[in-house]
C-alpha cells in the first residue's frame, strides 16, 4: 500500500473518530469496512464498533468476522483479525 494511501486511511480515522460521536455512524462504518477492505480482509457490513481510544476501533462485522483497527506509532493503519 503506498504511503499517500496510509496517510490518508489515518487521517481518515481520526476525523471519523469525532463523526462517530456526532451520530454518523453508518458513514464511519461504511470506511470502516472500506479500510479493512483495502487490508484485504471480508466484512460484508460493520454492525459494531468499539472505541478504545484515539483511532483506535474493534470491529465486529455482520459475517461474524472481528478486527482490531488502529494506526501504528509509525502512522501506519493496521488491520488485526481477532
Amino acid at each position: 500500500m503506498n504511503q499517500r494511501i496510509i496517510v490518508l486511511l489515518a487521517a481518515s480515522l481520526s476525523v471519523l473518530s469525532a463523526a462517530s460521536a456526532l451520530g454518523a455512524d453508518d458513514a464511519f462504518g461504511k470506511d470502516l469496512k472500506a479500510t479493512i477492505a483495502l487490508q484485504g480482509m471480508p466484512c460484508d457490513e460493520v454492525v459494531e464498533t468499539k472505541h478504545n481510544g484515539d483511532s483506535d476501533y474493534n470491529i465486529t462485522c455482520k459475517d461474524g468476522n472481528h478486527y482490531h483497527v488502529f494506526v501504528n506509532p509509525q502512522g501506519r493503519v493496521v488491520v488485526q483479525k481477532l
